[in-house]
C-alpha cells in the first residue's frame, strides 16, 4: 500500500519554517494566478512543454504533481509564481518553500527523463507590469535524488503513521454498529438512502422531519461508507453554530464505547472565535503565536492527533500547550481530519479552505449539508457583493497623495454613473465598464500603497480594500443569475449611491462545488418544492430526493388555521385584538409556554403590549433586536420544565429554528404571519426575474421562502414522540390549497 502524496502538500509539510505572517502582501486573485501562469507559457518556445504531470516513489511514499514549464532545449524546469508589486517584499520562508517544490520537481523529471543535470528556474511573475524576474540554479540529477529522499524520508515516518490510522479508521467503520437498540421511525429510510447515495455517487435531497435523529442518521452510514468508496474526509457543513454542536454530540454517541473516536473530528470556528490577540496584527513582530508559528507547528500537529474529537476547546488547549495559534493550527489540522465540522463558507465560499484543499490534494470527499434550506439564501450572501460611495467619501478626507488621483477618477466616474438616474432604485440591465475600470485602478494604486505602507493595515482603507475587490470579482462572473442595481439617496447637497451586485441564482457556484464531491447529501425538515432547491442550488439531474416519513402523529399536534384574521400590513392594526384574545384564552385553556411568531419587531412590540396591558397575568418575553449570545441564551432559559409564558419572536430570526425546547418547555407556537418577503423594489426586480428564469416570479421569491420559515417556526413544537402540543396559523391565506399543499403531510388541519 502506498501513500499518495502532492507536492505540494509534501513541501509544505517539510520545508515551512519561521514565523506566521499575514502582513499585508496584495496578492493575485486564484484567476490572476491563472493568467500570468499562461502568459509565461506562451512567451516560450514552440517545444516549451507546460503542466507536465509527475510522479515519483520513495519506500511506499507516492509523490505526485505537475511542474508548470519544461524546456528541452535549455533544459530548464521552470517553477512559476505569481505576485503584485515589490519582489524584495516576498518573504524568505517562502522562496525557500518555492525553491523546495521546484528541487522535488527536478528530481522526478530527472528521473522520469533520465537526465544527469537540471537547470532550475524560479520564475516570479507581476501580474502588474508584466516583467519576470528569474533566479536559476544548476543542479546534478544524484543531488536532487538526495534533496528528495531527505524530504521524503522527513515525511515518511508521518506517512506510515497516516496509513496506520487509515487502516485503523476503516476497520471501526466497518464494526461500527448503529448506537441504539432501535431506529426511530424513518431514521432508517434516511440512513439507507444515505449509504446508497454514497455507494452509487450521487446526490441525495433529503425532507426528514425534526425528531427523527437526522444528524446520527445521516453520520452512521456515511462512516460505514468510507472503507469501501475509499473515502478521505467527511464534510459536515452547518449554517449555524448549533448545527456544530449536534454533529458533535452525534460522534461521541456513535463512539460512546471507544475510548477515542476512531475518526479524526475536528471543528473549524471562524477566526474572529478563535483569535488569542485580537488587537494583535497576525506576524512574528506583533504576535507571540505567531512568532517561529512553523518551527513549533510539527509538535502541535503530532500532539493534536492524539486527540479526537479536536473541538474548539480541544484544539486551543493544544495549540496553547505549544504556543501556536489556535486558528492556524486548525487550518493544518484540516489536511489530516477524516470528519471536517465547519459552516458552509469552509467548503462553498470563493476562498474556502476545505474545497481548495479537496482540490489540490484530490481527496475523494462526501459532503453533508445540515439544514440545507438556508444555503440558498447564505449562498447568495457569498457570492453578492456592495460598494457604497460614502465609504469612499469619508476616504478621500485623508487620501495619501499616491492615492488620491485614482480615487479622483473613481468618484467622477461614480457621480456620473448615477447622475440621470430618476427614481432611488433602478435596475441596471449591464455593468458601467467606466466605473469598473476606475475601480480596477483604485485596487491596483490601494494594493500597492499598502505594500509599502504596511501600518494601513487597521485601517478603513484596507476594509474597502477587500470590499472592492469582493466587487471587482463578482462583476468578472455577472450574468442573467445577478442583478446589478444602483440605490440613490440625496447627503446635503450632494447625490450619493450604492451599487449591489446581488445574487440571486447560486447555482452555477454550489452546482460545481456539489459535482467535485464523491457524494453529497443535503437535509433539512424543508426542502419542499424538490424543483426550488434544485434549480437555485444548481443539483445534478439525477439527484434522488426522499421525503422521510415522520414519527410524530397528526394526534399529537393540533395545527389550527385562523382564517378570519389577516395579518397583511393594511390589516395589521385590526389584526391585534383578535390575536391577543387567542393568545390569552390559549393560555387560560392550557397553561405552559409558547412561541409567538411575527414579521416584524414593531409588530411583535404591538402584540405584547396590547396582551401585556389586557391579560397582564399572562408572562411574557421579547425577543429584541441584535441580540448577541448571551442574550439569545437568556430568552431560551425562560423555557423551563415548570414556567409558564409566552416568549415573542420574529419568524426566520434566532429562534425560528435549530432551537430544541422538549416536552414541557415549549407546548405551543402562534405564527402571526406567512413569512412573505417584504415588498419592496429589490424583491419585486427578484420576482421578475426568477419568473424569466423558472416561471414562477412570487413563489420562487415569495411564498417557497415564506412558507418555509413557517413549517421550521412550527417545527420547535413536537421535538418527541411523547410531546403534545398546538399550532395556529394566523392569516386567511392558510386556508389556500397551494400554501396548505407546501405543509408537513403527517399534519391534519383544522
Amino acid at each position: 500500500m502506498s501513500y499518495r502524496v502532492a507536492v505540494r502538500a509534501l513541501c509544505e509539510f517539510t520545508a515551512k519554517v519561521g514565523d506566521l505572517d499575514l502582513r499585508f502582501t496584495p496578492s493575485p486573485t486564484a484567476q490572476q494566478g491563472i493568467v500570468g501562469h499562461r502568459t509565461v507559457a506562451s512567451r516560450r518556445s514552440a517545444e516549451y512543454q507546460a503542466e507536465v504531470s509527475l510522479e515519483g516513489q520513495y519506500q511506499n511514499l507516492l509523490v505526485r504533481g505537475r511542474a508548470d514549464g519544461y524546456d528541452p532545449q535549455g533544459n530548464v524546469l521552470e517553477e512559476v509564481k505569481t505576485y503584485r508589486a515589490d519582489f524584495t517584499s516576498i518573504p524568505a520562508n517562502h522562496r525557500q518553500l518555492h525553491w523546495a517544490q521546484a528541487r522535488v520537481y527536478g528530481w522526478l523529471l530527472c528521473q522520469s527523463r533520465q537526465l544527469t543535470t537540471l537547470n532550475l528556474a524560479l520564475v516570479y511573475f507581476d501580474i502588474v507590469s508584466e516583467k519576470e524576474t528569474r533566479v536559476e540554479e544548476l543542479w546534478s540529477a544524484n543531488d536532487l535524488e538526495q534533496f528528495f529522499n531527505q524530504q521524503c524520508a522527513l515525511f515518511l515516518s508521518w506517512a506510515e503513521q497516516e496509513m496506520r490510522h487509515r487502516q485503523a479508521r476503516d476497520q471501526a467503520a466497518q464494526l461500527l454498529a448503529f448506537p441504539h437498540a432501535q431506529f426511530r421511525t424513518g431514521q432508517r429510510s434516511l440512513a439507507e438512502a444515505v449509504y446508497k447515495t454514497a455507494s452509487g455517487g450521487r446526490c441525495l435531497m433529503a425532507q426528514a422531519p425534526t425528531g427523527i435523529g437526522k444528524t446520527i442518521g445521516t453520520l452512521f452510514p456515511l462512516i460505514k461508507a468510507m472503507p469501501k468508496q475509499q473515502l478521505d474526509t467527511l464534510m459536515f457543513l452547518t449554517a449555524k453554530t448549533p448545527g456544530r454542536k449536534l454533529a458533535l454530540d452525534a460522534m461521541q454517541v456513535l463512539f460512546e464505547n471507544s475510548v477515542q473516536t476512531p475518526l479524526r473530528v475536528l471543528e473549524l470556528v471562524a477566526r474572529d472565535k478563535a483569535c488569542e490577540y485580537p488587537e494583535n496584527a497576525c506576524n512574528g513582530d506583533a504576535c507571540p503565536l505567531a512568532k517561529g508559528f512553523y518551527d513549533r507547528l510539527p509538535a502541535a500537529r503530532l500532539a493534536a492527533v492524539a486527540h479526537s474529537p479536536l473541538d474548539q476547546q480541544t484544539l486551543r488547549s493544544v495549540a496553547l500547550a505549544h504556543q501556536v495559534c489556535p486558528y492556524y493550527l486548525s487550518q493544518e489540522m484540516a489536511r489530516w481530519a477524516d470528519l471536517v465540522i465547519a459552516d458552509y463558507n469552509y467548503y462553498f465560499d470563493f476562498t474556502a479552505l476545505l474545497y481548495g484543499l479537496a482540490q489540490a490534494n484530490q481527496w475523494r470527499v462526501a459532503t453533508l449539508v445540515d439544514e440545507a434550506h438556508n444555503l440558498v439564501e447564505r449562498a447568495r450572501q457569498m457570492y453578492s457583493a456592495s460598494l457604497d460611495q460614502h465609504t469612499l467619501n469619508a476616504l478621500r478626507q485623508n487620501t495619501p497623495a499616491p492615492l488620491d488621483k485614482p480615487f479622483k477618477r473613481l468618484s467622477r466616474e461614480w457621480n456620473a454613473l448615477h447622475k440621470d438616474q430618476l427614481g432611488p432604485y433602478q435596475v441596471h440591465p449591464q455593468l458601467p465598464a467606466k466605473w469598473l475600470n476606475a475601480l480596477s485602478g483604485c485596487i491596483t494604486a490601494i494594493g500597492d500603497y499598502l505594500n509599502d505602507h504596511p501600518q494601513g493595515l487597521t485601517s478603513n482603507l484596507q476594509a474597502f480594500y477587500f470590499e472592492a475587490l469582493q466587487f471587482n470579482r463578482v462583476a468578472e462572473l455577472y450574468d442573467s443569475h445577478f442583478l446589478f442595481d444602483v440605490s440613490v439617496r440625496d447627503s446635503g447637497k450632494r447625490r450619493l449611491s450604492q451599487l449591489n451586485l446581488r445574487n440571486i441564482v447560486p447555482a452555477g457556484f454550489i452546482g460545481p462545488r456539489l459535482a467535485s464531491a464523491q457524494s453529497n447529501v443535503l437535509f433539512s425538515a424543508t426542502l419542499s418544492p424538490r424543483t426550488y432547491y434544485a434549480n437555485l442550488l444548481g443539483l445534478p439531474a439525477d439527484t434522488v430526493w426522499i421525503d422521510v416519513e415522520s414519527p410524530f402523529s397528526a394526534q399529537q399536534l393540533s395545527v389550527q388555521v385562523v382564517s378570519q384574521i389577516s395579518t397583511r400590513y393594511v390589516h395589521r392594526e385590526a389584526s391585534l385584538a383578535p390575536i391577543v384574545e387567542l393568545i390569552a384564552r390559549q393560555f387560560e385553556r392550557r397553561p405552559g409556554n409558547y412561541l409567538a411568531f411575527f414579521s416584524s419587531f414593531d409588530y411583535l412590540q404591538q402584540v405584547a403590549q396590547l396582551l401585556a396591558e389586557r391579560h397582564p397575568h399572562v408572562p411574557q418575553w421579547l425577543q429584541s433586536r441584535r441580540m448577541d449570545e448571551t442574550a439569545r441564551q437568556g430568552f431560551l432559559d425562560q423555557f423551563t420544565l415548570s414556567s409558564q409564558g409566552v416568549g415573542f419572536a420574529v419568524l426566520g430570526g434566532a429562534f425560528g429554528e435549530g432551537i430544541d425546547l422538549p416536552g414541557a418547555r415549549l407546548i405551543g407556537a402562534f405564527v402571526a404571519t406567512l413569512g412573505l418577503a417584504q415588498l419592496n423594489p429589490v424583491n419585486e426586480q427578484i420576482k421578475q426575474r426568477m419568473a424569466k428564469l423558472f416561471g414562477a416570479g412570487y413563489d420562487y421569491t415569495y411564498l417557497y421562502p415564506g412558507v418555509q420559515k413557517v413549517v421550521q417556526a412550527a417545527g420547535r413544537v413536537i421535538r418527541t414522540q411523547s410531546d403534545q402540543g398546538a399550532v395556529f396559523l394566523i392569516d386567511d391565506r392558510f386556508a389556500d390549497p397551494k400554501v396548505q399543499q407546501l405543509l408537513p403531510s403527517w399534519w391534519q388541519l383544522h
